[in-house]
């Protein structure tokens, strides 16, 4: 089994750059539903897995239905999801999937300029949060 998976967007690609031992599978730009009709298939067991979606989700995506389809499909004791920061319905959506699966999920404390993404300084703090779990 793998030790450390990350899965998502253009977070997850910021967090697997400070988490270099990682498996990543995240792509900048992706929404929730195209991140589950493509990776939903392969292996996504890992001893920690690093969660990022929502954030690039529209309202006519579905965000709690994909993220629970993507969770019931992860074999892991350690799953971290990291809130989307400006899209407050993906957010509520990211709380109650890993409410229910009694995941952790971690916030954005310091944003960059366009108010979505980490700065390089808060992308270090979540890739180091991201380990403790």
């Amino acid at each position: 089994m793998l030790e450390c998976l990350i899965l998502g967007d253009s977070i997850a690609v910021g967090i697997a750059q400070h988490r270099t031992e990682c498996v990543t599978y995240a792509t900048v730009g992706i929404n929730s539903r195209k991140f589950v009709d493509h990776h939903i298939t392969g292996d996504l067991n890992a001893n920690t897995v690093v969660i990022s979606l929502g954030a690039n989700d529209s309202k006519n995506i579905k965000t709690l239905k994909e993220l629970f389809a993507l969770r019931q499909v992860i074999g892991s004791k350690h799953v971290v999801w990291v809130l989307p920061a400006k899209n407050k319905a993906a957010a509520e959506a990211v709380s109650i999937v890993a409410d229910k699966f009694e995941d952790k999920s971690i916030s954005i404390a310091e944003l960059s300029k366009d108010h979505v993404h980490p700065t390089t300084k808060e992308y270090k703090r979540l890739a180091e949060l991201t380990k403790k779990f």
